[in-house]
C-alpha cells in the first residue's frame, strides 16, 4: 500500500506536452483511440474532448489520455455490473478522467489495483459501491478532516496528506467507482438553509441513481446517509446539483472558487424529493460542545416528551466527522419536550422549542443545561396520578443519583400498594394461595433497630402424619427460638404430606409472607432468616438453595436433604445441626456428607459457601435446644442481593429469577444450571442448559456509567453502555417487593 500511495502521489499527469493544442491535435487523439479500440474508443475520445474544460484542452499528454480510455473500456467488459450500463451514462459518468476541477492525476490504474480485491463477493453496482465505501478509505489511509491543503484535493493530494473534506473524499470514491466500471458522480448542495457550509456526496448508477456519503458506510445500504432525511424530505436544503462531464446550462457550485463556472451540472433536486405532506414530525439537528465555542464532543442524547417518554435517541458526532454531520432526532413533537444528554455518569436537560419550524438546530454546551432534574419531577408527577390513569412510566435514561432517588419514590408507592394488597392476610396471619392456606404464629423480640426488624421463618416438623400431630409440632415450633431482636414466624404447612415444606406452592407463599412483613411490619429485606426442625429441616435443605437470594442465612436442624443440591448456597451462609445418634433416614450421615460437600465447595471457591456443620455426639433427633446457639451466628449476616458470583441450579420448584439473573417465563427445568461471575465490567455466563437470559443490573453490581461486556458460551454477546430507567426499577418492584434487589437496568441476551 505504501508503494501504491507513493507511486500515485508521484504520478501527476504532465499537461505541458500539448499546452497549445488545437482542433487538429484533438482530432488526432480521436483517430488514435479509434485505431486502437475501434469505434467505441473513438466515441469515448470524441465525447471527452468535446466536453473537456478549457483548462484541459491542449494540455493532455496523449499516451496518458489513451491509456485512460483503454482502462475505462476494459472495465466495461471486465465487471458484470458495467456491461449493461447505457452508453450515454458510461460516457458521462465512467469515462471522464476528473470529477470536478481537481488537479488532474493518473488515478485509474492505481484505483483499479486497490479496488478490485475489495469486490470479490459483489454482484451488483450497489454492492460494489458499498464495499468500496466501507473499505477503500482504510486501505488508502484517508480520513475526514478540515485540516487539509484544499477542499477539492485530487486523489494523490488526499492520499499524500491522509486527510480530505467531504469533497476530497467524494472525489476518491467517484474515481474508485469509475475505475471498476460503476457510473459515479459528485452531488451536493451549495449551502444548507439552516446549517453552516456546503456539502458534497456521491451518486452511483445501478439502474437508477442512488446516493451515499463518502467514507460514511451505512450497513442499512445506499440512500441512508446522515443527511438523507434533509434531502429526501426537502425541508432544509437548497438546490441539489450533480456534476456532469457533458456541457449543460447549469454549473456545479464550487464554493472554494465561486467565480469558476467551468464544471457542468444537472439539477437533480426532484430526484430526491418525496411528497412532504404534513406528517406531524419534526427533526432536531444536534451538535454538542464541551463549552461555548469549544470542541465538539460525543454525547448520548434523548429527545423526551413532556410526560417522560423517549421520542428518539442518538449520539452526537465529533473528531473526524463532517462538521455538517450532526445527530438527527425525528419525532412527532409535543409541547414541553426537552433534550437530554449524557456526559460521564450525569444526564442534563435542555428545553426544546419546536414552534415555527419542523426543523431545529441545537448547538449545546454542557454549561447551558437546565440544572433541575426533570426525570425526578416527571416520576413524581406520574406517581401523583391515580394508578388507573397513569399510563406508561417515564422511560428516559437516568443517572445513578436519579436512579437512587426514583427507586425510593417508586418503592414508597409500591410498598403502600403491597401493604393494601396484603392487609387482610397480614392482619389474619394467613397466606392464601389458590386452594392452599398457610396460617402462622408469631412472636416479637427486642426493639426495632433503625434499619428495620429481622424476620425469622421457623418451619415445624411432622410431615406425613395426622393433622393433629402437625398442629402440635407447629405450636411447639414457635417456642423454640428467641433471637435478641426480630419477628419470629412459625407458619403451619398448608398440607400434611411428607414433603410439606418443599412442595411447589411453598416458594410463592413464602415470597408473599416476606413481602407483607417488609411492607407492613418494617422488616429489613436483607435480614430474613430461614430455620426448620425435622421435616422443617428437610424444607431448609430444599428451600434454601432455590430461594437463596431471599435470605441472609439459613439453618437446618435434624432434617434430610433428599435430592437437594448445595451449589446454589454459594452466597447464603448455611448451618447444619444434627444429633450424632439421629440415624432416622440417615440424618446424621447425610448431614456429615453435606458438610463435607460444602467444605469442598468452599475450598475451591474462596469467599463463597460460608457454612458450619455441628453434629452433637450422642444426642438423638431432639437436640435439647442445643441448636439455638445458631441464632447469634445467623444474626451476624445480612443478605447481599448483588453477589459477584452466582451458581443457579433449578430445584424441584423452578424459578424464573435468582439474584440478578432471570430466564424467560416457562422455560426453566429442574437441573438447569447457570454459573455467572462479574469481574470488573465483564459478566461471564456458563450454562449447558440455558441460552437466553435477562441480566438485571445495578450500580451495586458494576459501574453502569462504563462499558459493560457480557461473555456467554465463550463469546462476547454484548458490549456497550446500558441505561438506567424508571420502567426497569418499576418492573423489579412489581415482580418482587424487594427494593434492595431492584434492577435499574436490564440486558436481554441470547447465546
Amino acid at each position: 500500500m505504501q508503494k501504491y500511495c507513493t507511486t500515485l502521489v508521484a504520478s501527476l499527469i504532465s499537461f505541458s506536452h500539448l499546452a497549445n493544442a488545437g482542433p487538429d491535435e484533438s482530432a488526432k487523439f480521436i483517430r488514435d483511440a479509434g485505431a486502437r479500440f475501434g469505434a467505441e474508443g473513438a466515441r469515448v475520445a470524441e465525447f471527452l474532448m468535446a466536453n473537456a474544460p478549457v483548462r484541459d484542452k491542449g494540455s493532455l499528454a496523449e499516451e496518458l489520455f489513451i491509456e485512460d480510455v483503454r482502462l475505462a473500456l476494459d472495465a466495461r467488459t471486465r465487471f458484470p455490473w458495467a456491461k449493461d450500463v447505457p452508453e450515454d451514462i458510461f460516457l458521462n459518468d465512467v469515462a471522464p478522467y476528473a470529477a470536478l476541477d481537481e488537479k488532474r492525476d493518473e488515478w485509474r490504474q492505481r484505483m483499479l489495483d486497490v479496488a478490485t480485491p475489495l469486490l470479490k463477493d459483489c454482484h451488483t453496482a450497489s454492492d460494489a459501491a458499498q464495499a468500496l465505501n466501507r473499505d477503500l478509505f482504510k486501505k488508502l489511509g484517508v480520513r475526514y478532516s478540515t485540516d487539509r491543503k484544499r477542499a477539492n484535493q485530487s486523489p494523490a493530494e488526499s492520499i499524500a496528506s491522509g486527510k480530505a473534506t467531504c469533497t476530497g473524499l467524494s472525489i476518491l470514491l467517484v474515481d474508485a467507482c469509475r475505475a471498476v466500471g460503476i457510473p459515479a458522480r459528485i452531488a451536493g448542495v451549495e449551502q444548507w438553509n439552516d446549517k453552516p457550509g456546503n456539502h458534497t456526496w456521491v451518486e452511483i448508477w445501478d439502474h437508477g441513481w442512488r446516493f451515499t456519503g463518502a467514507a460514511e458506510y451505512s450497513p442499512s445500504g445506499l440512500d441512508h446517509s446522515w443527511f438523507a432525511d434533509d434531502i429526501v424530505h426537502g425541508r432544509t436544503v437548497q438546490k441539489i446539483y450533480a456534476a456532469s462531464w457533458k456541457r449543460t446550462e447549469d454549473h456545479f457550485p464550487l464554493v472554494w472558487d465561486e467565480g469558476d463556472t467551468s464544471v457542468p451540472a444537472i439539477i437533480v433536486t426532484a430526484n430526491y424529493r418525496q411528497p412532504a405532506g404534513d406528517n406531524g414530525r419534526a427533526t432536531l439537528h444536534v451538535s454538542f460542545f464541551d463549552k461555548p465555542g469549544g470542541n465538539r464532543i460525543v454525547a448520548d442524547i434523548e429527545w423526551v416528551s413532556a410526560s417522560g417518554i423517549v421520542l428518539a435517541s442518538g449520539t452526537t458526532r465529533a473528531g473526524t466527522a463532517d462538521l455538517n454531520d450532526m445527530a438527527e432526532l425525528s419525532a412527532a413533537p409535543t409541547a414541553g419536550s426537552f433534550l437530554r444528554a449524557r456526559q460521564g455518569g450525569e444526564w442534563r436537560d435542555w428545553p426544546v422549542d419546536i414552534s415555527g419550524s419542523a426543523d431545529k438546530m441545537l448547538h449545546l454546551s454542557w454549561s447551558g443545561s437546565d440544572d433541575s432534574s426533570r426525570a425526578i419531577a416527571l416520576v413524581q408527577h406520574w406517581l401523583a396520578t391515580p394508578a388507573a390513569n397513569r399510563g406508561a412510566a417515564p422511560d428516559l435514561s437516568l443517572s445513578g443519583t436519579e436512579a437512587t432517588q426514583i427507586l425510593n419514590l417508586l418503592w414508597a408507592d409500591r410498598k403502600a400498594g403491597v401493604a393494601e394488597e396484603e392487609r387482610a392476610e397480614m392482619e389474619g396471619q394467613q397466606i392464601v394461595f389458590g386452594d392452599k392456606k398457610m396460617p402462622w404464629l408469631e412472636r416479637t423480640f427486642g426493639a426495632a433497630p433503625p434499619g428495620g426488624r429481622s424476620l425469622w421463618i421457623s418451619m415445624h416438623g411432622g410431615g406425613n402424619a395426622p393433622p393433629e400431630l402437625n398442629d402440635s409440632q407447629w405450636h411447639n415450633q414457635i417456642l423454640l427460638y428467641e433471637p435478641p431482636e426480630g419477628i419470629v414466624v412459625a407458619p403451619r404447612a398448608p398440607t400434611n404430606t411428607w414433603n410439606l415444606w418443599h412442595e411447589d406452592h411453598i416458594d410463592p407463599m413464602f415470597d408473599r409472607l416476606i413481602a407483607g412483613m417488609v411492607s407492613t411490619r418494617g422488616v429489613d429485606p436483607n435480614k430474613v432468616y430461614l430455620m426448620g426442625y425435622s421435616a422443617g429441616g428437610d424444607g431448609v435443605y430444599q428451600l434454601a438453595p432455590r430461594m437463596a437470594d431471599r435470605f441472609a442465612a439459613a439453618s437446618m436442624m435434624a432434617g434430610h436433604p433428599n435430592d437437594a443440591r448445595p451449589e446454589p448456597l454459594r452466597n447464603l451462609p448455611f448451618f447444619i445441626f444434627v444429633g450424632g445418634a439421629d440415624d432416622g433416614y440417615g440424618r446424621n450421615k447425610v448431614a456429615a456428607e453435606w458438610g463435607a460437600r460444602l467444605d469442598a465447595l468452599a475450598a475451591s471457591d474462596p469467599g463463597g459457601y460460608i457454612h458450619k456443620t455441628t453434629i452433637y455426639p450422642g444426642l438423638p433427633h431432639w437436640m435439647n435446644h442445643r441448636d439455638a446457639e445458631v441464632l447469634p451466628w445467623m444474626a451476624a449476616y445480612t443478605r447481599n442481593p448483588w453477589p459477584k458470583k452466582i451458581v443457579w441450579i433449578q430445584g424441584n420448584a423452578v424459578h424464573d429469577r435468582f439474584y440478578w439473573l432471570k430466564v424467560p417465563t416457562g422455560t426453566a427445568k429442574k437441573g438447569d444450571t447457570i454459573r455467572a461471575t462479574v469481574q470488573g465490567q465483564t459478566i461471564t455466563l456458563e450454562s449447558p442448559d440455558t441460552h437466553r437470559a435477562t441480566l438485571r443490573l445495578s450500580d451495586a453490581l458494576l459501574d453502569l456509567d462504563k462499558l459493560v461486556t457480557v461473555v456467554a458460551g465463550g463469546k462476547t454477546v454484548y458490549s456497550g453502555l446500558v441505561t438506567r430507567s424508571a420502567p426497569s426499577l418499576l418492573q423489579s418492584l412489581q415482580e418482587r417487593a424487594d427494593p434492595d434487589s431492584a434492577a435499574s437496568a436490564q440486558i436481554e441476551i441470547a447465546w
